[in-house]
């Protein structure tokens, strides 16, 4: 018999894009086709419901939160088909090539997360995850400014841009966050060249190097 044929898909954009709706809708396309699926998340986002995928507008589907791509691993059952993982922006590097193992084992990986920053930046190792996927769903949200289609992030501190010295990682949802446009995106104190200093201040991983290192952002 032959073997069946893996793939990875990656469902990307800004927040309030609808990342979440989309990774529910395939993970339950899958259920349907009665496959086995496992559906994973990130401890770090608590918004809603630590067990659960919640998407900015309420629908919620059962997931279990792991802290690093080596939890994950081990919680993998050996005749699971279809492999699930929300917010994917938020695990360590070695989840680059776990999930492209798993793809070339056959089964099907769905990851979602962001693609840039709240600066419009790359977001750590997702450059890389977008290059080895087979497919690639990019999604775009409404601009709250303007309302053209928005590709960017906006971070929000008291109702202010955000500087661009912030950390990376700030949960949070429509308090901290809006999908902005070009036009419309803001980052305080950005540095005129700012996307050739990020490259050189954010260490972009190899694919192999991304499966030895497992710190969070």
């Amino acid at each position: 018999m032959r073997k069946q044929v893996g793939t990875l898909i990656v469902i990307t954009g800004s927040m309030f894009a609808g990342k979440s709706e989309e990774l529910i809708r395939q993970v339950r396309r899958a259920l349907y086709a009665r496959k086995k699926v496992q559906v994973f998340k990130s401890a770090l986002d608590n918004r809603w419901d630590s067990a659960a995928i919640a998407t900015h507008n309420g629908v919620r589907f059962e997931a279990i939160p792991v802290s690093s791509s080596a939890e994950m691993e081990r919680l993998i059952e050996p005749d699971t088909e279809v492999i699930a993982i929300e917010e994917i922006q938020f695990f360590d590097e070695g989840v680059v090539n776990l999930c492209n193992r798993w793809a070339n084992e056959g089964r099907t990986v769905i990851a979602a997360g962001l693609d840039q920053d709240f600066r419009g930046q790359p977001f750590g190792f997702m450059p890389i995850l977008l290059a080895l996927a087979d497919e690639v769903v990019k999604l775009r949200a409404i601009c709250a400014r303007c309302g053209q289609p928005a590709s960017k992030t906006q971070r929000l501190v008291d109702g202010r841009p955000a500087s661009w010295d912030e950390p990376t990682i700030l949960i949070g949802a429509a308090e901290k966050y809006e999908a902005r446009c070009r036009r419309c995106h803001r980052v305080l104190n950005a540095p005129r060249n700012g996307h050739r200093r990020a490259r050189r201040a954010h260490h972009i991983p190899t694919v192999e190097a991304a499966g030895q290192q497992e710190r969070l952002f």
